[in-house]
């Protein structure tokens, strides 16, 4: 039994080659030719339907034949090392960014996937609420952001790419994405102090005038109390909105 492990092992082998690459890999010797194409038109199929139901516009503005393209490319070059079809979209998302891809893209076109990826990872987040005091005011206590949240940056205005707009021109965007306690997945644009803010936020225990201050020193900036007011008010804003829940019971 021993003595055959590696022949099946080999078959596999060529077996996945095929079903990757059905054009350029062989069928493996005693596959019925009609059996393997059915099998071959369904994990791809399969495959395809999560990719473009994640990235509708991605897909749209790329067309549908550099689209195909670029999806076979995905199927059969970059690994699928999850066994959860939720989890072909991120994987999709990292071989945008980390893949060697031949065909020409636009550069904007892995921020834009990362967007829209975002979208389906708030929307199935099943992160626990963390324990926390609803009511505290967050100027004075440790706060507590949305579990769900996303801070993010990305060198193209991603919520603006659409037919009409294609930027030629990097330009630095910050975005906020999370659920809110309705469970609709909210988009918000930000700027660069705001979402410094909730990075220092989000790690060590922090009140709200502690990272503004905090913030402040890192800014260099020269009125405190002007700036410490101004950042009592986008705390509100914050809660009011969902992004801040609370305070951390610590």
């Amino acid at each position: 039994m021993n003595s055959l492990y590696p022949d099946f092992q080999r078959f596999q082998q060529a077996f996945a080659r095929h079903v990757r690459d059905p054009w350029h890999a062989p069928r493996p010797a005693g596959v019925a030719a009609r059996g393997m194409s059915v099998y071959n038109e369904l994990l791809y199929n399969n495959l395809r339907s999560f990719v473009d139901a994640c990235f509708p516009v991605g897909r749209d503005l790329l067309g549908e034949r550099a689209w195909s393209r670029l999806c076979r490319c995905f199927y059969r070059d970059w690994p699928q090392r999850s066994s959860w079809f939720r989890d072909i979209p991120g994987n999709f998302v990292t071989y945008l960014r980390e893949g060697e891809i031949r065909q020409p893209l636009p550069h904007w076109l892995a921020d834009l996937a990362h967007y829209e990826w975002v979208e389906l990872a708030v929307d199935t987040d099943a992160s626990p609420a963390p324990a926390l005091r609803p009511d505290a005011d967050p100027w004075e206590s440790p706060v507590a952001l949305n579990p769900s949240l996303h801070n993010l940056s990305y060198a193209w205005p991603v919520h603006e790419i659409s037919r009409e707009y294609r930027p030629r021109k990097p330009r630095l965007t910050h975005l906020l994405v999370y659920r809110d306690a309705d469970e609709r997945v909210q988009f918000i644009e930000t700027n660069a102090l705001s979402a410094r803010l909730l990075e220092l936020l989000a790690g060590a225990p922090l009140s709200g005038e502690q990272a503004l201050l905090l913030l402040a020193k890192q800014q260099a900036t020269g009125n405190h109390q002007r700036f410490l007011q101004h950042g009592r008010t986008l705390l509100q804003q914050l809660q009011q909105q969902g992004v801040i829940i609370g305070a951390r019971t610590i």
